[in-house]
């Protein structure tokens, strides 16, 4: 048994306390969440949180069948990597110096990003996608000086008819 990283959805009520009590259950078994997303679905009563963790295959048994014991939580899922499209967002802000911007348009139109704020000596870039495809434009803006950067971690939704409503 390896430990591998591994994606679960879960749909929950909306309402105050509930993504303490799911954090609540990781922190109290020893587990780690490298990433966690949560909003507002189409239904107003119900949020959506994509959680990103490492562990083994029973580790990811375990979390499942904990989270699925929580009564605000309506339905738990571990997301299969070939049936599911995960996406994440970065806005980076990076230091542009007389004679930097048009390299730094390049990159951004490579790498399919916008620019969401241009000062005279800086602007903010969002890119979103594969969160490997966001290591990469980071990697490549560390030419420039970056002033700062946020990142949202993935989250994820199935492909087709692989939906968690009805799995």
């Amino acid at each position: 048994m390896q430990n591998q990283q591994f994606v679960v959805s879960l749909l929950v009520s909306n309402h105050a306390g509930v993504l303490t009590r799911v954090s609540s259950l990781f922190s109290r078994r020893s587990f780690n969440i490298n990433s966690l997303t949560v909003g507002e679905t189409e239904d107003p009563r119900l949020s959506r949180m994509t959680i990103v963790s490492w562990g083994d295959d029973y580790m990811k048994e375990q979390i499942v069948k904990q989270l699925q014991k929580l009564v605000d939580v309506k339905k738990v899922q571990l997301m299969q990597s070939e049936r599911t499209v995960l996406r994440e967002l970065m806005i980076v802000k990076i230091r542009i110096r007389k004679g930097e911007l048009s390299e730094a348009m390049e990159a951004v139109n490579t790498f399919r990003a916008s620019i969401v704020d241009l000062s005279p000596d800086s602007i903010s870039i969002e890119v979103t996608g594969e969160t490997s495809k966001l290591n990469a434009f980071l990697e490549y803006m560390r030419q420039y000086d970056i002033i700062e950067m946020c990142r949202t971690g993935p989250t994820a939704m199935g492909r087709g008819n692989y939906c968690l409503e009805n799995e």
